[in-house]
């Protein structure tokens, strides 16, 4: 059993050189510690779904709170699961970002009222776009 948790938050001073960089602290630390997962980045959203033993999950989860990158970041799903989604991906950066809620949706607090599932069914759709590339 994988520990699987999505969370969102809130970038703290956007640009394409901050997820340059958040992609390649994590393509370079996950694979040691058996972690993968993908992010959804845009100028008013983070979410990022990661998996892998419970352990590393949770410690990764706390260097994420208290990264000043992020700002409000709750837990949108935390449960465990017998098989990843993103087995092949240190992390996957989701070039689709519009899969997720619009900014309109996000500024009325989609995000905050999104059940667990809904959050998930973004990623299997990110999951399923990548066994295809």
């Amino acid at each position: 059993m994988l520990k699987q948790l999505i969370y969102a938050s809130q970038p703290f001073g956007f640009d394409r050189a901050m997820l340059a960089g958040i992609l390649l602290q994590a393509r370079r630390n996950n694979p040691d510690k058996d972690i993968t997962g993908a992010l959804v980045c845009r100028a008013d959203l983070y979410l990022q779904l990661i998996e892998g033993p419970v352990k590393n999950i949770d410690a990764l989860f706390e260097e994420i709170t208290a990264d000043d990158r992020h700002t409000n970041v709750r837990i949108v799903f935390s449960g465990m699961v017998e098989d990843r989604l993103f087995p092949d991906w240190a992390m996957l950066d989701d070039q689709s970002p519009t899969l997720t809620w619009s900014g309109e949706d996000v500024a009325k607090g989609a995000v905050e009222a999104a059940k667990p599932a809904e959050a998930r069914k973004i990623f299997e759709i990110i999951a399923a776009g990548a066994k295809g590339d």
